[in-house]
């Protein structure tokens, strides 16, 4: 079985993400195809090693962490991690020492003193290969997420990995294969899914006051055009060269990860198909040719195919139920990540401020002395546990210590993590798809399934806090 998940992943290597239904490829002539795999994504290749859905690993009294990537993410998680119990910081890398050190300062009056690993393309290895680490977190350009995610996990590591996890379906399987045969645990740092609103209708949707989900909604619409096209923004213009090669919703998961808990995918339901279309570009080579015009630096970004301004993506789960994401950093609008639930007896609105809950008959929106108390009365163990300390640290209004708090709470008291390996597969996996989806004027694309069929009784994460929220921490 495990032969036939390589191959599967050799042929869509070959197809350009899929398998013809008749397995004939042009050139190739008849394929043999994995018993189990009709069409690309159809129940996924191969036999689920272990499953890592509500998987504990052994306690960690102390959780020693390394940081990879000092940018823009890395030293937030660093900053929090400062701030908790039970944490000790080994190691610092970044290709720019003046990064690694710029870091380092962060820690200023603390009992961490970490060494730093900086100067070479492989130094990042001599982190994961040491023996006192038990964490790594990745926060680097997202091409090189998947490769030292896979290797720190291969030396025993766990890891938290920023944003998209994953950039192409094969790297998605290597993720999970990797988890499950090493065991470790393999969390997308999907910061969104910790924000309040989020997790407000997260428990009420838990509680029935929504009636059965239905509906989905989210987005990342950010204007990023000018930090794009900034030297000084991404290091090596790492994250324009992206939007520059690739076309459709290339960063889906800010809005899509609290949906999905929403709605118990992987725990209960999964993605089926997803159909996905993109504008054309209107802005970016534009201002490519703008910069280049006085900057010969700009002339290599010039007379390239950007990615439509906005992308829109639909997909349908096997209840179905839909979910609709958008994508958009390019555009003059107003940041959004639209958060819309809709059910079958009230609905959610996060976007535009302030947000929404309707009334139990859907008809209408809250008062705002009726949001005062849906909040009081459906807050989450989490946010009474240390949300006003959260929102004090901030880093993001406070949903990025609110999620590094937990995954090292989780880890301290050997409890499944709130983001499993499949959730970072699959939230990242949109992606590629809809790569696939726009390249063939919007044609519906199958979902893998990574949990190989184990979503049908995977256990909906626990929110309660009734076991661990033991982890101090200060502000």
């Amino acid at each position: 079985m495990k032969n036939n998940r390589r191959l599967f992943l050799k042929l869509a290597g070959l197809t350009g993400f899929g398998v013809a239904g008749g397995g004939i490829l042009k050139g190739f002539g008849e394929i043999p195809q994995p018993d189990n795999v009709l069409t690309y994504g159809n129940a996924g290749p191969g036999k689920q090693l272990f499953n890592m859905s509500g998987y504990a690993a052994p306690k960690l009294e102390t959780v020693r962490i390394g940081f990879i990537g000092l940018g823009q993410r890395g030293p937030e998680h660093l900053s929090n991690a400062s701030k908790l119990e039970g944490v000790e910081i080994k190691a610092l890398c970044d290709i720019r020492t003046e990064m690694a050190e710029g870091a380092k300062k962060l820690l200023t009056g603390t009992a961490h003193n970490p060494t730093i690993y900086s100067g070479s393309k492989e130094e990042w290895k001599k982190v994961c290969d040491r023996k006192d680490i038990d964490l790594i977190y990745i926060a680097t350009p997202w091409h090189l997420h998947t490769p030292m995610a896979v290797y720190a996990m291969e030396q025993g590591k766990h890891v938290c990995i920023e944003v998209p996890a994953a950039v192409t379906i094969e790297e998605c399987w290597k993720l999970v294969e990797t988890s499950e045969r090493t065991r470790k645990h393999c969390m997308m740092l999907e910061n969104c899914c910790y924000d309040f609103f989020e997790l407000l209708t997260l428990n009420m949707a838990r509680q029935g006051y929504f009636g059965e989900i239905v509906h989905g909604e989210g987005a990342y619409i950010h204007n990023l055009l000018g930090l794009n096209f900034d030297k000084k923004g991404y290091y090596d213009m790492w994250r324009l060269k992206e939007n520059m090669t690739r076309n459709g919703n290339i960063y889906p998961t800010h809005g899509l990860g609290p949906i999905c808990q929403l709605m118990d995918i992987n725990r209960g339901d999964k993605m089926d198909y997803l159909v996905s279309m993109s504008g054309k570009d209107f802005l970016m080579e534009k201002k490519a040719e703008e910069l280049a015009a006085t900057d010969s630096f700009f002339k290599p970004f010039t007379n390239k195919k950007y990615r439509g301004n906005m992308n829109t993506t639909s997909i349908y789960t096997a209840k179905g139920r839909t979910i609709m994401i958008q994508h958009d950093v390019s555009s003059p609008n107003i940041y959004s990540r639209i958060h819309k639930v809709s059910g079958t007896k009230a609905s959610a609105l996060k976007y535009p401020s302030p947000s929404k809950i309707s009334t139990a008959d859907g008809e209408n929106w809250v008062s705002d002395e009726e949001m005062k108390k849906l909040e009081k009365q459906y807050e989450p163990a989490i946010v009474k546990k240390i949300g006003e300390l959260a929102k004090e640290v901030g880093g993001h209004g406070g949903m990025d210590f609110l999620m590094d708090w937990r995954t090292i709470d989780c880890l301290r008291n050997g409890l499944p993590l709130d983001q499993d390996v499949y959730d970072a597969a699959l939230w990242s996996a949109v992606a590629p798809l809809s790569e696939k989806s726009v390249a063939s004027r919007a044609t519906s694309v199958n979902v893998p399934d990574f949990t190989n069929g184990s979503w049908k009784t995977n256990k909906p994460i626990d929110i309660t806090l009734e076991k661990g929220g033991t982890t101090k921490a200060k502000a």
